[in-house]
C-alpha cells in the first residue's frame, strides 16, 4: 500500500524538514543548538531524495540538495537505509565530517528526540496547553509537506495530482499555522505560509478541531456538515487534495 522511495521523501522534507518549525516554536530546541557554529549536515539518498540542514543561531533551515561544502554528509544506499534512520533501526555512517561527530551525537540526536515527543506525543504532555499547540502546529506542517510529496511521487497520489489544476491551495489553522500547496504541471510543492490570492481553501476550525482530526478522533465528512470545515474557492482541487490526504494516513502511521 505504501512505497520506500514516497517514505523517504516524506522522511526528508515533510519530518527532517519539520525541525525548522521546531526550533522556531521551541525555546529547549534553540538552547541544544546556542553557542554553536554553524554547521549543516547533507543528506545523500541513491535514487532517492537529497538536502542539507544548515544550523545557525539557534534555528535551521533546510534547502534541496546535499550541498558540497556541508560540514557532515550522510550518505545512504538506499531509500530503505535512509528511513530505518529515520525509524531508529539503522545507524548513518558519515562520509564527511567526522571532527563533528559529537554535533551528531548530541545536538541533532537532541533534536530529532524532542521532535519524535512532539509527533508521538504522551497523552500527559498534551493536557499541557503549550506543547499541545506545538505538537498541532508541527503535525500540519509535517502533514502539509506530506502531502506534496505523496503528490509527486505515490502512484495513487500522482493519480490525483493529475486532476489539480495549476494554482494555489491555502491549508490553514483558524489562529493557527498556514501553509500553501502549490501545483503546477500537476507537480505540488509546499510553501509553510500563506502566499494570498489562493484559488481554493480550507480551513480547520481551531487547533483542537485540527488536533481530532488528525488524531482520527472525528469525521471530516460531518465536520464538513457542521461548519467546522470551511472550503472555498475551486473544490474540485480540494477534492483531490482529500484524495491524497487519504494517503498520508497510511504513510503517517
Amino acid at each position: 500500500m505504501t512505497d520506500a522511495r514516497t517514505l523517504a521523501y516524506i522522511n526528508m522534507y515533510g519530518i527532517l524538514g519539520t525541525l525548522e518549525n521546531l526550533c522556531e516554536l521551541d525555546e529547549n530546541a534553540r538552547a541544544l543548538l546556542k553557542n554553536k557554529k554553524p554547521i549543516s549536515i547533507g543528506f545523500e539518498v541513491k535514487n532517492g531524495p537529497s538536502a542539507t540542514i544548515t544550523f545557525k543561531n539557534g534555528y535551521c533551515r533546510m534547502e534541496d540538495g546535499c550541498r558540497a561544502d556541508c560540514t557532515i554528509k550522510l550518505p545512504f544506499s538506499s531509500c530503505e537505509k535512509f528511513n530505518g534512520m529515520i525509524d531508529g533501526t539503522v545507524t548513518p555512517v558519515p562520509s564527511k565530517g567526522f571532527l563533528h561527530i559529537g554535533f551528531l551525537l548530541k545536538s541533532f540526536v537532541g533534536l530529532t528526540d524532542l521532535l519524535t515527543k512532539y509527533m508521538r506525543p504522551d497523552p500527559e504532555d498534551l493536557k499541557d496547553e503549550k506543547f499541545f499547540e506545538i505538537s498541532t502546529c508541527l503535525m500540519f506542517y509535517t502533514i502539509t509537506v506530506a502531502l506534496a510529496q505523496i503528490g509527486n511521487q505515490d502512484a495513487i497520489g500522482k493519480f490525483s495530482a493529475d486532476h489539480i489544476v495549476d494554482g494555489d491551495i491555502l491549508m490553514s489553522i483558524a489562529g493557527g499555522p498556514k501553509a500553501t500547496l502549490r501545483v503546477k504541471n500537476h507537480h505540488i510543492i509546499t510553501i509553510k505560509k500563506d502566499m494570498g490570492n489562493p484559488r481554493a481553501l480550507m480551513e480547520f476550525q481551531g487547533i483542537k478541531l485540527a488536533r481530532d482530526l488528525f488524531d482520527g478522533n472525528v469525521n471530516s465528512i460531518a465536520c464538513i456538515g457542521e461548519g467546522k470545515i470551511t472550503m472555498g474557492g475551486m473544490i474540485s482541487m480540494i477534492d483531490n487534495v482529500n484524495r491524497i490526504l487519504d494517503r498520508v494516513a497510511l504513510y503517517l502511521a
